[in-house]
């Protein structure tokens, strides 16, 4: 007669070992952009583009009215930007309406630096809207 042990039971199951894997990397998701979302990205840069010129010109204006020191570094910076993006149209010192008399340079810059601003704004929404699908 055999013995007991020679015979498997039920009871005892062999774990055989996994092999090791390897480590896989995580894998980055796939971008793609659809026409739609070329079209949403560049109306967000033009606005944004539109925004910062409309500041440049507000700011420009209330260096002048707060009377701030032209040889700052700083103010020199915000004014030689703003006279870049007024597109000489909105010119302090030939713009569209140029006032005479005690504080004409700061009229005149608030006028027509603020006219300009308001002009950024204005035509950055509507190429927003244009460009957005």
């Amino acid at each position: 007669m055999a013995d007991a042990q020679d015979k498997p039971t039920q009871d005892s199951t062999e774990v055989t070992p996994k092999a090791p894997t390897k480590a896989r990397k995580p894998r980055a998701p796939k971008v793609t952009l659809s026409v739609g979302g070329v079209r949403r990205y560049a109306a967000q840069a033009v606005w944004f583009i539109c925004v910062v010129f409309a500041l440049f010109l507000a700011v420009g204006a209330l260096t002048y009215a707060l009377n701030a020191n032209p040889d700052n570094g700083l103010v020199d910076f915000v004014r030689t930007w703003a006279n870049r993006v007024d597109l000489g149209v909105f010119s302090p010192v030939n713009g569209i309406k140029e006032f005479t008399g005690e504080h004409a340079d700061v009229k005149n810059a608030l006028f027509n630096w603020g006219l300009g601003s308001v002009f950024w704004l204005v035509l950055g929404r509507i190429l927003d809207r244009v460009l957005r699908p």
